[in-house]
């Protein structure tokens, strides 16, 4: 116990960059997956087919391979390196955004469809009736899976280790490179990450019960 409380402090360092990479994809994700959702949803066949292509390439690949391609393949192609924070951020980011559209769009098709109707004959546009009328409903049913896919950015951040990025999990493997004992390394590690995902699943549960008031 000792010696993994004493690789806290070591695996802690890592904390910012994995808070920094996991807000910056979750914003990324949060945009271009809304979009794609609405487009899916609402968008004409020429929208819809090729977002429907691109969501099952990403769904359908592993995120450790797409990081890598983008990383290590992208910059043989254009003939100069990458800025590996900026690229490991897109790459988690986009990859999130196919799984928040898909969120979205379940979202969305959960509203009565008399809803669009009815603000249609009021003389909304479909951007507008979608924008005032169905986005704010749908987001208050999307937030328990937007939350655990906001977790699931947590962890996925532990991936860029593999590109040399220092975050917790490549904290918890220098120190264990350190000290030749990985085991507390990693325990720690995984410790702050529960503290992390618990922590978001508390702050998603209280916010889900304040919208729930905020709507009676």
């Amino acid at each position: 116990m000792s010696l993994i409380l004493s690789a806290i402090p070591v695996v802690l360092k890592g904390l910012g960059m994995t808070l920094k990479i996991t807000a910056a994809s979750a914003l990324i994700g949060m945009l271009f997956g809304m979009l794609t959702g609405v487009g899916r949803t609402v968008g004409p066949k020429w929208v819809k087919w090729p977002l429907s292509v691109w969501i099952e390439i990403i769904r359908g690949t592993p995120l450790y391979t797409q990081l890598l391609l983008v990383v290590f393949g992208l910059p043989q192609l254009l003939g100069h390196s990458v800025d590996e924070f900026w690229m490991g951020v897109l790459t988690i980011g986009l990859n999130s955004s196919a799984y928040v559209a898909e969120i979205f769009r379940g979202g969305i098709q959960s509203i009565d469809k008399g809803q669009m109707e009815g603000a249609r004959s009021l003389g909304l546009s479909v951007g507008q009736a979608m924008r005032t009328v169905i986005l704010p409903q749908a987001f208050r049913r999307v937030i328990p899976p937007l939350v655990n896919e906001l977790v699931m950015l947590v962890k996925e951040s532990s991936l860029v280790a593999s590109i040399a990025l220092v975050e917790v999990t490549r904290m918890a493997t220098i120190n264990a490179s350190r000290t030749f004992k990985p085991f507390p390394s990693y325990v720690a590690a995984g410790l702050v990450y529960l503290v992390l995902t618990l922590t978001l699943s508390r702050l998603a549960g209280w916010l889900e019960r304040r919208l729930s008031v905020d709507a009676r």
